[in-house]
């Protein structure tokens, strides 16, 4: 079973004929910048007598291509023949010879990776006597992954990585073997890591890179190693019992450097300092936001402090029977445990801590309700089914995630309707920004105010100093 796309891999046109042709579907996704889109295509499950195009085997994706001029969005292997699925309005009539268009900038890559891989593959068998279990080709990056226990150090790496580019700086050639997987003696001196497929019918191939090693493999490879151009050893990370040692090859090298390089550009920029400083600068950044992070965390238990003492210097017969308090300053959940361990007993909270007015209505964040039990139980599901959240609570108090602060005002109606206030000045809507709900009629809490609006704008201050820093 040898498909011409296994006879020559730099083949990349050829004409077939039509063997077989079916309606079918495929779940396509696609990456672009990180986001990944799904769409289902229609078209045809097209078999040829021969293919260029490779099916996926061996760790290797398929090829794309064309067949006819229509876009061929995979292929796979079924027994002795190869299925391309074929994105097209039209389907093909049996007989009829088709012109099959190879993507060869994909097919390069492959080549490059794959072989690249059985280079590094043989060299860490051979030093150190670490098996290949298994490798994976990934669109950015590759890794193998090896029978070891232990990490591997930076110098082994580096050591296979040099002995890969000198051996590609030599021009080792790659030649194909067919061999019949009957006659044990044909496999002297080839590693066999996967084994035959359970369908495979006729000879096997194994592949071989001069003066190092043959490898059993159906994969599309190149024909001498100096067409790899070069080997980067990335990192490597421990997985259980197995050590996974990732790397690009070819092209992929020149990529990884231009993206390293423009990064490096980008956080010179940043941070005002040259490649040589990167590493000082960021450490002394790191330790200005953790200073930072400390001071303002002092002043928002503090603030918190303050808005519960507000209340708890009201006379008992004013202190209002709910009160609510919702900040959008990105603050964690610890301003409401500070602020209700100085608040008085008596009264319902409804508070919420969420993240930046940036984000919108979907802004995530937290919801904690304190007070007589039974409202709280009663009030808890209600208000997390308005906000899209998760969350419970027992003995009068109630805590959970919210995803949605839509709905918030909404919330707020419910609680005035069960507690039917009197209401001391009529209530303005929440407009989704820090908002407390509960006035003070006094006009000796005139000076008082003051000083808390004087304080909650450093508040703000330092909060926006935080954000400069962490940017």
């Amino acid at each position: 079973m040898v498909f011409k796309c296994q006879e020559d891999s730099f083949l990349k046109q050829f004409k077939s004929k039509i063997v077989s042709c079916e309606n079918a579907n495929l779940d396509w996704v696609t990456e672009d910048q990180g986001e990944t889109t799904k769409r289902k295509l229609k078209g045809f499950n097209v078999v040829c007598e021969d293919t260029i195009l490779f099916p996926e085997g061996g760790g290797q994706p398929c090829d794309y291509g064309s067949l006819g001029g229509h876009p061929v969005r995979n292929v796979v292997r079924d027994g002795t023949q190869a299925v391309h699925f074929v994105e097209s309005p039209e389907s093909f009539e049996e007989g009829t010879e088709v012109e099959q268009v190879l993507n060869w900038e994909r097919r390069l890559d492959h080549m490059q990776q794959h072989s690249g891989q059985h280079l590094i593959s043989a060299l860490f068998d051979s030093e150190f006597k670490y098996e290949t279990t298994s490798w994976w080709l990934g669109t950015s990056t590759c890794y193998v992954q090896l029978k070891t226990p232990h990490l591997i150090s930076r110098e082994s790496l580096d050591l296979i990585e040099q002995k890969c580019n000198n051996l590609i700086r030599e021009g080792r050639e790659v030649t194909v073997s067919l061999i019949d997987p009957e006659k044990e003696y044909d496999f002297q001196g080839a590693r066999a890591p996967r084994g035959l497929p359970k369908d495979h019918v006729g000879l096997a191939r194994v592949v071989n890179i001069e003066g190092v090693e043959g490898n059993m493999c159906c994969g599309t490879h190149v024909t001498n190693i100096s067409q790899l151009q070069a080997i980067k050893i990335l990192y490597c990370e421990k997985v259980k019992t197995h050590v996974l040692v990732h790397f690009v090859v070819g092209e992929r090298v020149l990529r990884k450097l231009a993206e390293v390089f423009q990064r490096e550009q980008q956080i010179t920029a940043a941070i005002k300092g040259g490649p040589q400083q990167h590493l000082d600068l960021l450490q002394k950044l790191q330790q200005n936001v953790k200073i930072t992070r400390k001071s303002f965390q002092q002043l928002l238990k503090d603030f918190a402090h303050a808005e519960a003492d507000r209340l708890e210097d009201l006379p008992k017969a004013q202190r209002p029977k709910y009160f609510a308090l919702h900040r959008r300053d990105g603050i964690e959940v610890d301003f409401i445990n500070a602020f209700l361990s100085h608040a008085p007993e008596e009264i319902f909270y409804f508070l919420t801590v969420s993240e930046g007015v940036a984000a919108g209505s979907q802004a995530k964040g937290h919801l904690v309700l304190r007070g007589d039990p039974e409202v709280v139980e009663k009030l808890g599901p209600q208000f997390l089914e308005l906000l899209e959240g998760k969350g419970n609570g027992k003995d009068g108090k109630f805590q959970g995630k919210i995803n949605n602060l839509s709905k918030l005002d909404d919330c707020m109606q419910l609680l005035e309707g069960h507690f039917k206030p009197k209401k001391l000045f009529p209530r303005r809507p929440v407009h989704l920004n820090n908002q407390r709900t509960c006035k003070y009629r006094k006009k000796k809490n005139k000076s008082y105010l003051c000083k808390y609006n004087i304080f909650q704008t450093v508040i703000s201050i330092s909060f926006v100093r935080l954000l400069f820093v962490l940017q």
